[in-house]
């Protein structure tokens, strides 16, 4: 189970992250309470293993604003909404997760889409705990590698794996003593109940 750990602002979040496991962390460069420089992104990674991904998180960024997080922060992924791919130039060793919305009137498991190897499918919003209908998602899941989003917490991420069965899980504001401040405790307690869930999985 791939876990990422979204939003991240401060060292302490950064170690929390790591230190309880995740696989990735993403940094938001979009209009959020959780906006970061890519010069501040850069220097929370100093000291991060290579096997932890580090994602830019970006929303419609024009090609300038991608270039300078590219070449300031050089991130291992580029997360933004599918459509903005076609526009910008992103080079061979940086791996592409484009965003997928949930849509109430889509059948997702009839829908004409060719999915991307890796996506991450989410409710209409980012960063508001706005939750995408699992049932939906779990039909995406069964035709590409889903990193699910939206509305995840400790509470609820062990239901969502089980139900939705995705390859992975991100998780933000469900994380957060307030907004933009993530919490070490929730984000271990996030890790460990992913964790178990996998478990379950695998038995």
């Amino acid at each position: 189970m791939f876990v990422k750990i979204c939003g991240l602002k401060t060292e302490r979040a950064v170690q929390a992250a790591v230190a309880a496991g995740a696989n990735a962390i993403g940094f938001v460069f979009a209009e959020s309470p959780r906006r970061v420089t890519p010069e501040l992104a850069r220097q929370l990674c100093k000291g991060v293993p290579t096997s932890v991904a580090r994602v830019a998180v970006m929303l419609r960024p024009s090609a300038t604003e991608w270039n300078t997080v590219r070449d300031v922060f050089r991130p291992d992924w580029l997360q933004t909404e599918a459509e903005d791919f076609a526009r910008l130039e992103v080079p061979e060793q940086i791996g592409c997760l484009p965003v997928y919305r949930d849509k109430q009137a889509t059948d997702f498991a009839q829908a004409d889409i060719h999915w991307p190897e890796h996506i991450l499918f989410e409710g209409a919003r980012s960063g508001v705990g706005l939750q995408p209908n699992w049932d939906h998602a779990a039909q995406v899941a069964r035709k590409t590698c889903l990193l699910l989003a939206g509305g995840l917490d400790p509470d609820n991420v062990r239901e969502a794996i089980i139900r939705v069965r995705p390859w992975g899980v991100d998780v933000s504001s469900g994380v957060e003593s307030s907004p933009g401040v993530k919490d070490p405790d929730k984000i271990a307690a996030f890790l460990q109940a992913a964790r178990e869930a996998e478990g379950a999985h695998a038995g």
